[in-house]
């Protein structure tokens, strides 16, 4: 019987590698064979045993940035999706169970069961791979999947889905950004940075980001994905900078990605009349965030929450990484086997180490 390897997190900061069946597959479900694996900003704080509205469901396995090769397939299900065995897909994070009221409305990403890859399903039962931290991984009846050609690398697919099409999603869909509005991005991790490409080709102008001075790396790719300003916040004055480059207006759209609250207080300073603020950002659940909301109300800002990324804004996000015009495989910084996913997740989390890395992936072809 064909096995598969997999890192399951038993409890918070309990990250242990094990073994499991690969489940039969029916006429509406399938196999993935994985690829690449991103490790989302999202997951140190899981690993840590932070709650999504609800208690962990232990053991699962983490791991939701999903690009692999369907290797089993029932016939349904191949031609629902338009895709055989060997075709190279990325699959969403989430597919929601189908029933609640914001499936049925077709806002699965806000699935009352949390039904999603990575996240909220234990691995206890089979059909066990619910998450990519994995060798395979298990492709549910309602699982998005999106086929993609043999001309995008895997380290390029690996970011379409929960990084570009995050930032698709959050600013031109959700933001509503449009041709010639201004832009600001407080914090130029992977997010941040899809935030850029976002922005770019909405036809956003000025398009302005901003890190520390340990943020280098991240700010020269902001740089090269089209940025047109590049602020380092422990050396200038980031409000003057934004009210000299927009002449006094201040920007016409805020996305906050630094998880910081510094950051959301910093939004509110640089958005100008009528602006919208985004704010895909994670806090913390029991973290207080404290703001000055007079300024939100004298400004008439929009303070728009985002979660994840839906099925128009991966499809949107296919077709600009199958025109080659960014170098998103640039943003994979570091790559790990499966068997070392606890040092790649505390890497990211930044636990005790002074290392800032732009994307880290996981390999599980990788000795």
């Amino acid at each position: 019987m064909v096995r598969s390897k997999a890192m399951v997190l038993k409890g918070p900061s309990q990250l242990e590698m094990e073994e499991f069946p690969l489940p039969e597959v029916g006429e509406d479900d399938g196999i993935l064979k994985l690829e690449l694996i991103g490790v989302c900003g999202s997951d140190p704080g899981i690993y840590k045993g932070k709650t999504r509205g609800a208690p962990r469901p232990y053991p699962i396995i983490l791991g939701h940035e999903i690009v692999g090769r369907i290797e089993k397939m029932g016939a349904t299900a191949k031609r629902h999706h338009k895709v055989t065995e060997g075709d190279r897909v990325i699959i969403e994070y989430a597919f929601g169970c189908g029933k609640c009221l914001s499936c049925l409305s077709g806002n699965y990403i806000l699935c009352e069961k949390k039904y999603s890859y990575g996240s909220m399903i234990s691995c206890k039962e089979p059909p066990h791979l619910f998450g990519a931290y994995s060798e395979y991984l298990y492709i549910h009846p309602r699982a998005m999947v999106h086929k993609i050609e043999d001309s995008i690398s895997p380290e390029t697919a690996v970011l379409i889905s929960a990084v570009l099409g995050n930032g698709i999603r959050w600013l031109s869909t959700i933001g509503d950004l449009r041709l010639g509005n201004s832009v600001v991005i407080i914090g130029p991790g992977p997010q941040g940075l899809a935030g850029v490409i976002a922005a770019k080709e909405s036809g956003a102008s000025p398009i302005i980001v901003i890190g520390m001075s340990h943020d280098t790396k991240r700010l020269d790719m902001a740089h090269t994905f089209g940025a047109d300003i590049i602020l380092v916040a422990d050396k200038q004055d980031c409000i003057k900078e934004v009210y000299d480059a927009t002449r006094g207006k201040m920007a016409n759209m805020v996305m906050d990605v630094t998880g910081n609250p510094a950051g959301a207080a910093l939004a509110l300073d640089l958005a100008g009349n009528g602006a919208t603020i985004v704010l895909p950002g994670l806090y913390g659940p029991e973290t207080l965030v404290p703001l000055v909301l007079d300024k939100a109300i004298l400004k008439e800002l929009k303070l728009v929450g985002v979660f994840s990324h839906n099925f128009p804004a991966v499809e949107t996000a296919i077709g600009i990484a199958e025109k080659h015009k960014y170098p998103l495989e640039e943003m994979i910084s570091h790559r790990f086997p499966l068997h070392r996913a606890k040092e790649a997740v505390e890497l990211v989390g930044g636990f005790g180490n002074n290392e800032t890395p732009l994307k880290v992936v996981l390999d599980p072809n990788m000795k």
